[in-house]
């Protein structure tokens, strides 16, 4: 069975289909003497994309990605901080990783590993794996690191609105509190 170009093409186009397609799957087209020529290169160039389509589609896929990707890592950021405030109250004890008690970097080990993350176990090597970020990039879930030195002797889990859980110090318990200290802070962040 033949068909003419002219009245097939169009028909084609219309479900999304191109010279190429029709060529793949059997279907003899002949074109007449007087719209060989120019409906055959209009057939083939139906079939390439236009370059800046390929690139705005391939941006606009990128952009999807990475919405996906940080709306993921937001999720598992506001998951860190509801671990961390499961533990308020829970007493301060030197080297303790909980679930009982904990230390401060004993308290980001635990809520990190409750969010499928596995860090350092001392607040000096968390900071130190950490990726370091800006505070205004900052995020709920991202860890507040105390450092002296290049050295990190405190860490927290950050809440958002510029408070940090921790566990503070002998004596006392996991709580929220306001970010101290603000010349000797500096920010990590682990996964996206």
């Amino acid at each position: 069975m033949s068909y003419r170009l002219e009245t097939i093409l169009p028909r084609l186009t219309h479900f999304g289909l191109t010279a190429a397609l029709v060529a793949t799957i059997g279907v003899s087209v002949r074109p007449t003497a007087a719209t060989a020529a120019p409906r055959a290169s209009e057939a083939v160039a139906a079939t390439k994309p236009p370059a800046r389509a390929t690139a705005a589609a391939a941006a606009k896929a990128r952009a999807a990605k990475n919405a996906r990707l940080n709306a993921a890592a937001r999720a598992r950021g506001l998951r860190i901080v509801a671990f961390a405030k499961a533990q308020k109250g829970k007493p301060y004890r030197m080297g303790s990783i909980g679930p009982r008690s904990f230390d401060c970097s004993g308290l980001t080990r635990y809520t990190y590993r409750r969010a499928d993350l596995k860090i350092a176990r001392t607040a000096n090597s968390q900071y130190h794996q950490a990726r370091r970020i800006s505070g205004k990039s900052l995020r709920p879930g991202d860890l507040v690191f105390w450092v002296r030195g290049g050295h990190a002797y405190h860490v927290g889990v950050y809440a958002g609105k510029g408070k940090v859980w921790h566990a503070p110090k002998p004596g006392d318990q996991v709580k929220l509190a306001k970010i101290f200290d603000r010349g000797r802070v500096k920010f990590g962040r682990f996964g996206r």
